[in-house]
């Protein structure tokens, strides 16, 4: 399918936290948690943004889709102003771009049977009946190979692996275009990592998406990524594609943050899917 436009493009984007007057006439301390950032998500693809905890990677993905405000810069998704598309209303930027959380658990509503977590975006964003939001809902747990008799049980008797691929069937029932995976992986044991990010690989494919990575481990990165983008202390000091950045690092920080990774290795070539 051919786009006219980047899925994603920031220019200059600065997220700046603290610096308010307070009532007795001191300042706070100002914090530039994202500086000047300049990057593009290319049509499905999968840019993954790494760097250590504090380095401005999630804020990052929190202002792309919306959770946080940008202090300045220029944002645009799917070729349209960012803020504009967010006025449009929930129901227009949700079916553009849905976020993925870190931890499965925590995201999805302890109270709500899966059916019923799946059952919102379907109806609030799709508009679909109910009988259609069923039949929906069963399509989306086999895409991420998850049984129909899931629909009627709730979050807790998941394994963490298992409410990822809920969570994620989740984001997949607004059907975006993009998807913002925030450390998506990084609570999940080793062998169970490999088996949700074969998922996300066939899922981008099936439903032709574009990711947008957020991770702090370059093992899980060179395993999925197209493109990778180096943060640090805010800043974009490194982008290139996902194998020349790993063979061939040109900043020091890309060179120290390769360096002290474990590698994946063939985990994800030898692991099973279940």
């Amino acid at each position: 399918m051919r786009h006219s436009a980047d899925a994603i493009s920031v220019t200059n984007l600065t997220k700046t936290f603290g610096g308010e007057w307070s009532l007795f006439g001191g300042r706070s301390h100002e914090i530039r948690a994202v500086r000047n950032v300049t990057l593009a998500l290319k049509h499905g693809e999968t840019l993954a943004i790494v760097g250590e905890s504090g380095s401005g990677k999630s804020t990052l993905a929190r202002m792309v889709v919306g959770l946080e405000v940008p202090t300045s810069g220029e944002m645009r998704i799917v070729g349209k102003d960012a803020a504009a598309l967010r006025a449009e209303g929930p129901r227009a930027f949700g079916r553009v771009i849905q976020y993925v959380f870190q931890d499965p658990v925590a995201s999805l509503n302890p109270r709500k049977t899966v059916g019923a977590i799946l059952d919102t975006p379907l109806q609030l964003l799709k508009g679909y009946d109910q009988r259609r939001r069923r039949a929906r809902a069963m399509q989306l747990l086999d895409a991420v190979q998850m049984p129909s008799d899931t629909l009627e049980r709730y979050p807790h008797e998941f394994s963490g692996g298992q409410a990822q691929r809920i969570a994620i069937a989740r984001a997949l029932a607004a059907e975006p275009r993009i998807l913002v995976l925030d450390e998506p992986v990084s609570a999940l044991d080793v062998s169970v990592q490999a088996q949700v990010l074969l998922l996300l690989q066939d899922l981008r494919q099936e439903f032709d998406l574009s990711y947008l990575f957020i991770s702090h481990d370059l093992a899980v990165v060179e395993s999925i990524s197209d493109r990778v983008a180096v943060m640090f202390f805010g800043e974009v000091v490194e982008v290139g594609a996902a194998e020349q950045l790993f063979r061939s690092p040109e900043h020091e920080y890309t060179k120290q943050l390769i360096a002290s990774a474990p590698r994946l290795g063939t985990a994800l070539e030898g692991s099973t899917r279940s």
